[in-house]
């Protein structure tokens, strides 16, 4: 199965990381883009970035009343994009209106469930009156994902494996919590190597410290794409 990298791009604006998006043009293909950067500096730093050729992954995490989640995919898919998340907690309602809202108006773009976060232990979960395991709870949601018409799924790598045991095998997985073997796991809980998650069934793993705070960013990035079994890009 074939398995990409996507490199985080967390800071408040492309200018920030401007040196190190250079440098990895034509080494990494795909970068997220999350709420820090998208409340700092609006669609533009999705402009921004698509412009320099990277495909984009708008990490939004959407979760409301159906009718406004509906209403942002529409607003979003204007925007050069090729991903977006939503919450699966927000039920099967709002999944179904996302996913007819996304068919309208941007056919091509991923739309995909964030299930359980990758930094969220059992007892954090148990906290919030979820009573279930990480692992079953991710399940339970990728389901009802799949169910609702969602084609991907973001899961912490340790859920790669029952995610494949219980849904079709054409589904996405976008895995964060990837961390090089001697790597720190931060706020993680639930990680796993590059050729670990590859190898379990991983689509696309989702990196940013690792790359970002290494010497050599197109070394770190190379080394991951090698160990995944991908060649970088070569620049035009």
């Amino acid at each position: 199965m074939a398995c990409d990298l996507i490199l985080v791009l967390d800071a408040p604006s492309p200018r920030a990381v401007a040196p190190a998006l250079r440098q990895l043009q034509g080494t990494v293909r795909w970068v997220k883009i999350g709420l820090e950067m998208f409340t700092a500096c609006g669609p533009d730093c999705v402009r921004e970035v698509a412009g320099l050729g990277f495909q984009v992954f708008l990490d939004l995490k959407l979760h409301d009343i159906p009718n406004t989640v509906a209403k942002s995919v529409e607003s979003v898919s204007q925007l050069p994009i090729g991903m977006l998340t939503l919450h699966t907690s927000g039920g099967r309602e709002m999944m179904q209106w996302a996913v007819k809202a996304q068919q309208q108006h941007a056919p091509k773009l991923l739309l995909l469930g964030v299930t359980v976060l990758t930094s969220t232990s059992a007892a954090g979960l148990a906290e919030t009156g979820v009573s279930a395991s990480p692992a079953d709870q991710v399940v339970r949601l990728g389901r009802l994902a799949a169910e609702s018409g969602l084609r991907g799924l973001v899961c912490s790598p340790l859920e790669i494996a029952p995610l494949r045991a219980a849904l079709p095998a054409d589904v996405t997985l976008v895995t964060p919590g990837i961390r090089p073997r001697d790597g720190k796991a931060d706020d993680q809980t639930r990680v796993m190597t590059p050729a670990e998650a590859a190898r379990t069934g991983a689509n696309f793993l989702v990196v940013g410290r690792p790359i970002f705070s290494a010497p050599d960013p197109v070394a770190a990035a190379r080394g991951i794409l090698a160990e995944i079994g991908q060649k970088a890009e070569v620049k035009g």
